[in-house]
């Protein structure tokens, strides 16, 4: 029996996660249809929904001045939208044979089952926890949620030292680094790969690493974290490689994320090389007709390389949520797939990229020709300009453009933009440089670098043929 038959005519939506896709799922499956016709039941594990996790760096860093700004919508502002959300509720097991969860009350620990005609997994991705020796020790710290925010705060608070070492130097590495300089901390990043910031290619984490060491941070490249050291306290107070121990107040993992898929897998739902739920266009569990899922726990289309990938964004989630709230709601949409467009900066130092680097061109089997060039954000002679690198890469023989990387100052950061719409349109670098791109002094030189690059980029192709 179809449950909507025991409640009538109305369906239940339900949702497992309460932060951008399943509550933008959640909200815009409510526009489309009422309650009278739509009961949606949203369960979320933690204190808080809707919230901006890509804002906690800056609200530990003290640019952010309080936490309530980080959340876009309250389970109360979704309630009074006719969502029954469940906060501090967990969703343990999952039947999909017969359409149902098994939900427990982390306060209480009651347990409860919850049917469903219709199901959104939005469960997120977890942070990279290396089972480590005294990884586990307070003063050791995450940032994924505004829960781990706010426990980082609050020992900082209590904390009498100075010296943070982050472990990691991808986007929330790279970002909380700049987080405890804020606030004046001594700090050490530690980091496994050859340069910072592992999605640009080396020459241009290099980049990076030198203008982090000009911002006073010590960098640690190329080295394996063994075990954190603790105190008679039972508090860390140094972080162990295989060469070194770099003594700490306070630290902070920045490795990076995994699909949250662990209830998906044991339902035996479908997922990828990467870990993550495999959808179809309208994000639609594959082999599913009424689950789907969306967010940082499932796998996308990269449009320049054909292959799937785990991008965990923000801006990938709300989309997804929008996708997958149209579509349980009765309408239709699709989503199409990604360039792999990310950025983000530590101090002033702006850092972007779209598409593919060299080693992802490679892997796919592309062949390339890669243009570095040296520009400015400004009209040289205009104040304030400011020196930026961009990389470019440019498929042989048909020119299409592969992959942007601009590492700069002030301005440079949103320029890859420009990239990733030539990219999702599958441009050529020839092409790109007729682009009628706003010029004035006071924005970029007359040749946008962009433009500077593909017209590199170009000449560089046509001499190869």
């Amino acid at each position: 029996m179809n449950m909507s038959d025991a409640r009538g005519a109305r369906e239940r939506l339900v949702v497992i996660g309460g932060d951008a896709a399943g509550m933008s799922a959640a909200s815009q499956a409510r526009r489309l249809k009422g309650p009278d016709e739509l009961e949606i039941v949203a369960f979320e594990r933690g204190h808080f929904t809707s919230f901006s996790a890509c804002g906690i760096p800056y609200w530990v860093g003290g640019d952010v001045p309080d936490r309530e700004l980080l959340i876009a919508r309250t389970a109360e502002e979704h309630r009074a939208r006719d969502i029954d959300l469940r906060m501090r509720t967990e969703v343990t097991e999952l039947d999909v044979d017969r359409g149902r969860v098994r939900a427990r009350d982390l306060d209480s620990g009651a347990e409860s089952w919850t049917s469903y005609d219709k199901l959104v997994i939005a469960t997120g991705a977890r942070p990279i926890r290396p089972e480590l020796p005294g990884m586990d020790a307070p003063g050791v710290h995450g940032v994924q949620t505004l829960d781990d925010g706010q426990a980082l705060l609050d020992t900082l608070s209590r904390t009498r030292g100075r010296r943070a070492v982050v472990v990691g130097a991808g986007y929330i590495g790279v970002e909380m680094a700049e987080a405890m300089i804020n606030r004046g901390y001594e700090v050490t990043v530690v980091n496994r790969g050859r340069e910072p910031m592992a999605t640009l290619d080396p020459d241009m984490g290099l980049l990076v690493h030198r203008a982090m060491e000009g911002m006073g941070i010590t960098m640690v490249n190329d080295a394996e974290v063994t075990r954190l050291l603790t105190g008679d306290d039972g508090r860390v107070r140094a972080v162990a490689t295989r060469d070194a121990e770099y003594p700490a107040d306070v630290v902070i993992l920045g490795i990076g994320v995994r699909p949250e898929t662990a209830l998906a897998r044991t339902a035996g739902l479908p997922v990828g090389e990467h870990g993550g739920l495999l959808t179809d266009r309208s994000m639609r569990v594959r082999g599913s007709e009424n689950i789907w899922a969306g967010g940082d726990c499932v796998e996308v289309l990269d449009l320049v390389s054909g292959q799937l990938r785990h991008i965990p964004l923000g801006t990938h989630a709300n989309k997804h949520g929008q996708i997958i709230g149209a579509n349980a709601g009765g309408g239709y949409a699709t989503f199409p797939g990604v360039v792999g467009t990310a950025v983000s900066k530590v101090c002033d130092l702006e850092i972007a990229r779209t598409g593919l680097r060299e080693k992802d061109a490679h892997r796919v089997g592309l062949r390339f020709e890669s243009v570095t060039i040296e520009s400015t954000s400004r009209a040289g002679y205009y104040p304030n300009a400011s020196p930026m690198t961009v990389k470019m890469l440019a498929e042989l023989r048909t020119g299409r453009l592969l992959g942007v990387q601009i590492v700069g100052r002030e301005g440079a950061g949103k320029r890859v933009d420009i990239a990733a719409v030539a990219l999702t349109a599958g441009m050529t670098v020839d092409r790109m440089t007729a682009l009628d791109l706003g010029y004035a002094p006071p924005f970029s030189p007359v040749w946008d670098p962009i433009l500077v690059a593909a017209r590199k980029a170009a000449a560089k192709i046509r001499a190869s043929m």
